[in-house]
């Protein structure tokens, strides 16, 4: 999906003038995880310049139920500031790689109160406008079966929709064909029997009495 979105948005980015284009940052838009397990949260983005020696990644967190948002970590300078007094004290890893644009965190030991939208922001200078992307965290005891369940579901349906669709398609044209061939068949027995009986047929040979 990430994948589509980036080929989304390199066409529509490239129709831009150049001192309009932004930088594209994505992230998933939701990740279940297994309570106590590790999480990754993959972050990057698409610009249309290198890779700056200046690339900064940010991530901030908001609670589920608050309004507030706060900074977990940020890297930038070819350092990585990770959160030292927060909810993630010790638990949050730099598993990115800034010269491939991923800007990567890895949460350790996730936990409910963890739940929560985690937002990442990028900057590759000159491209430093662009809109932040976030990812919300929802952790289970067990990972529920229907997440994936629904999902497939959804993509089985939609592509069982189209088979559908296309399979009736060509049954009706060849349907359709079927017929006008059996019309034209038809059309063309009549007429050669019609000229048949013509040819076969002829009138009776004229007789003309002599006058008394």
């Amino acid at each position: 999906m990430l994948t589509v979105l980036a080929l989304a948005s390199v066409l529509f980015l490239g129709t831009v003038p150049e001192q309009a284009r932004a930088i594209v940052i994505y992230t998933g838009w939701e990740r279940h995880a297994v309570l106590g397990a590790d999480v990754r949260l993959s972050c990057s983005f698409f610009s249309w310049h290198w890779t700056s020696e200046e690339v900064t990644f940010s991530w901030t967190y908001r609670a589920d139920g608050s309004r507030d948002s706060i900074s977990i970590f940020h890297y930038t300078g070819g350092v990585a500031y990770l959160d030292n007094k927060g909810p993630f004290r010790d638990r949050l890893e730099f598993v990115g790689n800034p010269a491939r644009r991923d800007g990567s965190i890895l949460l350790k030991s996730v936990d409910f109160g963890d739940n929560g939208t985690f937002t990442c922001d990028a900057k590759n200078p000159p491209d430093i406008s662009g809109r932040p992307s976030s990812v919300r965290l929802l952790v289970f005891e067990k990972v529920p079966i229907q997440a994936g369940v629904i999902t497939g579901s959804i993509i089985g349906t939609v592509l069982g929709l189209l088979i559908l669709i296309v399979a009736i398609y060509y049954l009706m044209r060849f349907l359709v064909a079927r017929r006008v061939f059996s019309l034209n068949v038809s059309k063309h027995g009549k007429k050669k029997k019609e000229t048949q009986q013509r040819q076969l047929w002829t009138p009776p040979p004229l007789t003309i009495s002599p006058m008394p």
